[in-house]
C-alpha cells in the first residue's frame, strides 16, 4: 500500500510521515517535480533481493529453451516479436536475457526497458514495408561530410 502526502506534510510532520513509511511506502507530491517515494532500506533491500532472483531464474529458465521456443513464449508478453525475422527474434531474446541480468544486478530497469523499447521500435519498421526498404536500402552516392554534434 502506497500512501500520498504533499512535500509541505513532509516538512511540518517528518515524524508523522516516517511513521506512515513505517506501515508502507509513501509518495511525496511535489508542485516543483516529480514526486519522491519514501521506502524503508529493509523492504527496498528484500525487494531487490526478490528481483535479483525472480531474474535470474527466468535466464535460467530461458537458457534451457531453444532460442525459437524462448522467442514464442516472450512472444505472449510482447506480441510485436512476431514482427521481427527469424534471426532478430534470437538475438531479441539473447538481449532480453542480458538486460533482465544486468538490470537485477544493478537495481536499475531502466536497462530491460531501453532494450525493449528499441527492439519494439525494430519490430514497428519491419511491420512498415515501405520503412524497412527506406533504412535498409544501400546508399550509392556520398553525402558529405558529417557535421559535428551539436554543442560541440
Amino acid at each position: 500500500m502506497t500512501t500520498e502526502v504533499q512535500w509541505s506534510e513532509l516538512q511540518r510532520d517528518p515524524k508523522g510521515v516516517a511513521a506512515l513509511a513505517d506501515r508502507g511506502d509513501v509518495r511525496v507530491r511535489r508542485r516543483d517535480g516529480v514526486p519522491l517515494l519514501l521506502v524503508r532500506e529493509d523492504s527496498a533491500s528484500s525487494a531487490a533481493d526478490g528481483a535479483l532472483s525472480a531474474a535470474r531464474a527466468l535466464r535460467n529458465a530461458l537458457a534451457h529453451l531453444s532460442a525459437d521456443a524462448a522467442a514464442d513464449t516472450l512472444m505472449e508478453e510482447f506480441p510485436w516479436v512476431d514482427l521481427l525475422p527469424q534471426a532478430d527474434r534470437r538475438r531479441f531474446v539473447a538481449d532480453f536475457v542480458r538486460a533482465v541480468g544486468a538490470s537485477a544486478e544493478l537495481g536499475r530497469w531502466s536497462v530491460l526497458a531501453q532494450v525493449l523499447v528499441e527492439w519494439k521500435a525494430t519490430a514497428a519498421i519491419h511491420a512498415d514495408p515501405a520503412l524497412l526498404e527506406e533504412l535498409t536500402r544501400s546508399l550509392d552516392e556520398d553525402l558529405g561530410p558529417v557535421p559535428p554534434p551539436d554543442g560541440s
